[in-house]
């Protein structure tokens, strides 16, 4: 059977039907100019180009004045024009515009690299100014011409007149042999392509949407740096040396001792002294990765703990480990320095207000007045300038902008969940998607203010510190999937296991909760849904019992980004996997005999390396920084069947290790108050108790919405009377402590428990509710950080007892302490142990998961 003929191209056209598909057609009067790292890349898009106009019989015209090779074939019969800008600015243009004036109406042209006129004439505005001369006459006289300019190699005076001027403005490029094409500016044409990167296949150009993906083929293509200080200053000339410095390290050519002493005067400059990640970045960040840095950076000063600690862990997997390194989804993030957040302050007239916060007496004063200027300050126009060329190079990939302050992220300063973080789906016009990353930096800049952040900074005694918040903003990892945008899978990991939920569980093989769809999940505590708990020695046992429990306690629901309405969002699962996928859901999804999909993992944990790839990441960095370690991650599969793990941040965990067993309770020596054989999350301890806060489930079930909320306050103002030096406070409550449901538990801060030692969550609110939704959670880290344990009591599991009625008799101090209160003593009872009949302790044993409250004689 013969081969169809291939359609005819239309008679204006790139020459390639694939790419006249993305542009949406090329119309008489398009200029097109092409953006290339080198002359091959432009002939390679010459030659169809030049062919189909050959073939259509128009009249084609190739302007010749550079040094480097022809553009076109001996095949193609063209009009060549010799033009010489050695004669000058006026005489080149005047030369070229006769031609085009004898040429007449609806001729296709193509000019050598324009970067070479600038060489010759000394000036990047000279070559502005020539476009924009020869622009719009071509326009006029509906003509279809290519152009070339070399990336990197002008300032914005070359630049923003092309820019403005032209129709399409193409970034071509290669990597592995492929070549891709990136749709800089379309004017007059449909959005869909603006800013995305397409992979060329023989003919067709198809658009990569993986963020996995698009992250490589931009780390490793040339594209225009964020440095915007053009005058020689202290930071630019440290720079400028430190290239030198490291090019010659490269070669060979630099004393040890010169690279040695550049490097120590690159981390002063970015304070990394002040960061308690220091002895780990000295051993692991390289020169060049602090000139990647640089690159990537906007405004100057310390780039952050967040941002520190993801670098710094990358770099050691990369060091110990360059095969699991080689699994890592590439990062191509952007670092805001300190110095931006500090001139913010000064210029909207915060800095003094924020000074007051130092002081304890005035910590929390004005916050409000403080935030509201934040919320509405304004950003030096170089700063402008720096957001703007991120967004090119982002063109519409989502991002999220985190903090990353100096005090972040240091050992024993997790600063879990204090300051925000904000999605940006990013789309719309230029201008818009830059007030959108505005309104997002603002709203973590102003976090610093929040009162939960600074009473945690109060607890760890940080109010003198100087906190500067640096950020660091992230392409979202994942992938569009219809109106969607989510990476395919996501988690924390610890590095030790605190709840060991079976004999056949190693806490020194590390855990990990896995979520469908963005990480949100796993490190904000949902109240409504349920993640997957992995013991990662033990991939397969879960903490559910049965195959009804685990199909019960399955995640419902997930966080992704709504492309089309512009906003992150929570979806029920099947709906958002309604919409059109391009990529398989076997490893995730296990479907029921009527084929209902749960989420599940099974076949991801089971089939796959990836629980063995996340135990020897989570092995490696806690052999590395001598501590456990929190990790959060993301992880997507590709068309080709390999996987990429995004290592989006790492940091030390504070949790203390068991140091051995506990010898048994004597089953008949003491009056048991309470036993519970359920979750048991931190160290093994006997210890005596001085108060017991008890909330009757009973009780406090009848409440309304408004009711709970002031248990909650109630309880907060318990808590700030209990003196901070007795370690004998617990607490005893029904459903979830720290819900943002209170029908579901009590929604307390941790600032309303943070003196508590134990804090008991009764599973009796919420039948499918079970304890450990909140391991790896910045509540559950809020916990970990003030040496808590966590318990859980099952009423309707065997060998689980409360004596009711002893909790129920016993006297309540609450009216003592809070007379104010008595509205609500038969729902918050407050036990003074040392008044009982005898002493009162707690006998908690993480090895076997069993816990008891029970009184002396």
């Amino acid at each position: 059977m013969p081969k169809p003929k291939p359609a005819p191209l239309p008679a204006n056209t790139t020459g390639l039907a694939g790419l006249d598909r993305v542009l949406h057609g090329v119309r008489a009067g398009d200029n097109i100019v092409w953006e290339i790292e080198d002359i091959a890349e432009y002939r390679e898009l010459v030659a169809p180009y030049a062919q189909a106009a050959q073939d259509a019989g128009r009249h084609l015209v190739y302007f010749r004045f550079a040094n480097h090779p022809a553009l076109l074939p001996d095949s193609i019969q063209a009009e060549i024009c010799e033009v010489y800008p050695s004669r000058g600015f006026e005489n080149f243009v005047r030369d070229v515009h006769a031609v085009i004036e004898r040429a007449g109406c609806g001729a296709n042209y193509i000019f050598d690299c324009l970067s070479h006129l600038a060489e010759v004439w000394g000036s990047d505005q000279s070559l502005g100014n020539f476009f924009m001369l020869t622009c719009p006459r071509l326009r006029d006289l509906e003509t279809v011409t290519y152009f070339g300019i070399y990336r990197d190699r002008h300032s914005i005076y070359a630049l923003e007149p092309i820019l403005h001027t032209t129709q399409f403005y193409l970034a071509a490029f290669h990597l592995h042999e492929r070549l891709y094409v990136r749709p800089i500016k379309m004017r007059y044409r449909a959005r869909g392509a603006f800013h995305t990167t397409h992979m060329r296949q023989g003919d067709a150009f198809l658009p990569v949407k993986e963020s996995a993906v698009l992250a490589q083929i931009l780390t490793h293509t040339q594209w225009p740096r964020l440095q915007s200080d053009r005058r020689v200053g202290f930071w630019r000339k440290l720079f400028d040396e430190a290239h030198t410095v490291a090019r010659d390290h490269r070669a060979g050519l630099c004393p040890r001792e010169r690279y040695d002493d550049l490097l120590r005067r690159v981390r002063w400059a970015l304070r990394v002294h002040r960061s308690g990640l220091a002895p780990l970045v000295e051993r692991f960040l390289t020169l060049d990765d602090f000139l990647l840095i640089r690159d990537r950076m906007i405004g100057i000063g310390a780039v952050g703990g967040k941002a520190l600690g993801m670098l710094v862990a990358r770099a050691i997997l990369r060091a110990r480990d360059p095969a699991l390194a080689g699994r890592l989804e590439e990062h191509d993030s952007f670092f805001v320095g300190d110095e931006v957040f500090v001139t913010f302050l000064v210029r909207n007239g915060v800095w003094w207000l924020r000074e007051q916060q130092k002081l304890p007496a005035f910590f929390l004063h004005d916050l409000e007045e403080g935030r509201q200027r934040i919320r509405h300050g304004k950003f030096p126009d170089f700063v402008l300038e720096q957001f703007r060329g991120m967004l090119d190079y982002f063109g519409e990939s989502p991002y999220i902008v985190r903090s990353s302050s100096v005090l972040e992220d240091a050992l024993g300063n997790a600063f879990s969940g204090k300051y925000e973080s904000v999605f940006v789906v990013n789309r719309g016009t230029r201008e818009q998607r830059l007030t959108a990353l505005l309104h997002a930096v603002r709203r973590v800049y102003a976090s610093v203010l929040d009162t939960e952040a600074l009473e945690y900074r109060k607890r760890r005694g940080l109010l003198d510190s100087e906190e500067r918040m640096a950020l660091l903003i992230m392409r979202v990892s994942g992938a569009p999937q219809g109106r969607y945008y989510y990476p395919q899978a996501a988690g924390v990991g610890l590095s030790y296991n605190p709840f060991v939920w079976h004999p056949d569980i190693d806490p020194r093989a590390g855990v990990v909760r896995l979520v469908f769809g963005l990480g949100t999940r796993a490190v904000d505590r949902c109240d409504d849904d349920y993640t997957r708990l992995v013991a990662l020695n033990a991939a397969q046992r879960r903490p559910e019992e049965d195959f009804d429990n685990a199909r019960a306690h399955c995640q419902r629901r997930m966080d992704c980004l709504d492309l089309r309405r512009g906003e992150f969002v929570s979806r029920p699962f099947p709906e958002v996997i309604a919409e059109p996928l391009e990529f398989s859901l076997d490893p995730y999804i296990t479907y029921s005999s009527d084929n209902y999909p749960w989420i599940t993992f099974d076949r991801l944990l089971t089939e796959t390396p990836v629980a063995a790839d996340l135990r020897q990441m989570l092995a490696l960095l806690e052999e590395v920084y001598e501590h456990p370690v929190d990790i959060e991650f993301t992880l997507n599969f590709l068309a080709d069947g390999t996987y990429r793990i995004h290592l989006l941040q790492c940091r030390t965990f504070q949790f203390r290790r068991e140091t051995g067993t506990m010898a048994p309770l004597a089953p008949d020596a003491h009056r048991r108050l309470l036993v519970a054989h359920g979750a048991v999350i931190g160290v093994s301890r006997e210890q005596r108790l001085s108060r017991i806060v008890y909330v009757v489930t009973a009780a406090y079930a009848k409440l309304g919405e408004s009711e709970r909320y002031a248990v909650a306050r109630l309880i907060g103002q318990i808590n700030r009377l209990h003196s901070p030096d007795d370690r004998g406070l617990m607490l005893i409550g029904p459903g979830r402590w720290g819900t943002h449901s209170p029908s579901l538990g009590i929604p307390v801060s941790f600032a309303e428990i943070s003196r508590a030692a134990v804090i008991c969550e009764v599973v009796e609110m919420h039948e499918r509710l079970i304890p450990d939704v909140s391991l790896g959670t910045h509540f559950f880290n809020d916990i970990v950080e003030h040496d808590m344990l966590y318990l859980a009591y099952f009423p309707r599991r065997n060998g689980n007892q409360i004596d009711t009625a002893w909790f129920t008799r016993a006297p309540n101090q609450l009216r003592s302490l809070i007379p104010e209160a008595k509205k609500l003593a038969s729902v918050v009872r407050v036990i003074d142990c040392d008044a009982a009949d005898g002493p009162i302790w707690l006998r908690a044993d993480a090895t076997t998961q069993e816990s008891f409250v029970f009184q002396t004689k």
